[in-house]
């Protein structure tokens, strides 16, 4: 069973993520609320598979908190931010964290983010992370979306191209998500085609 700590001040936010973790996700999900509580968790509890932690929390202390978890736990550890601009986004990733998620995410894109997270893979939603290309340049695909794209060009399924790249269909679809927003394209078809274009099949 994946069990996850989710660390956030507002008792509202906390309990609802921490449900739906449990009950949509099927995780393991234990919370504290405020920094020093969740350190005090990871000390005592059994090893958790991703820690979650809000940004602006009472002993947080930015991205010095970030630090001390990373240096408690040996799991991804990842930011939530219900207001942090695009280049705190970026700072905490470059620090380390496994993603960034803000709290406006709908429920579903977070359970298919803690997914892609537990598989070593960083999350962070586009409009945090574009920065203006170079002049002339295409967009900028990591690795694995030119991998996933590559099988859309080649006319397979999200299970084939999961089963291929042995990752979780989830992930598949959510590099699938975010290529797509990278390249304009419209739907499934339309990224094979410009992935035909771009020289990728």
């Amino acid at each position: 069973m994946v069990r996850l700590l989710l660390a956030d001040d507002h008792d509202l936010v906390r309990e609802t993520i921490a449900d739906f973790l449990r009950v949509q996700g099927g995780f393991v999900a234990e919370v504290a609320d405020n920094f020093d509580a969740a350190i005090s968790v990871v000390g005592k509890s059994t090893p958790f598979d991703l820690v979650l932690l809000d940004f602006q929390m009472p002993g947080m202390d930015g991205l010095t908190g970030l630090a001390r978890m990373k240096a408690q736990v040996r799991c991804p550890v990842a930011i939530l931010s219900g207001t942090a601009p695009p280049d705190v986004a970026r700072r905490a990733l470059r620090a380390g964290a496994a993603g960034f998620l803000p709290k406006t995410l709908d429920p579903h894109s977070l359970i298919a983010a803690v997914h892609y997270m537990l598989v070593g893979e960083i999350y962070a939603p586009l409009d945090f992370l574009e920065e203006d290309a170079p002049i002339g340049e295409g967009p900028r695909l990591t690795p694995r979306e030119r991998d996933v794209l590559v099988g859309v060009s080649e006319g397979k399924s999200n299970k084939e191209i999961a089963r291929d790249l042995d990752i979780q269909e989830v992930t598949v679809k959510l590099h699938l998500k975010t290529l797509s927003r990278k390249l304009g394209a419209k739907n499934r078809t339309h990224a094979a085609m410009l992935a035909r274009d771009m020289g990728y099949a």
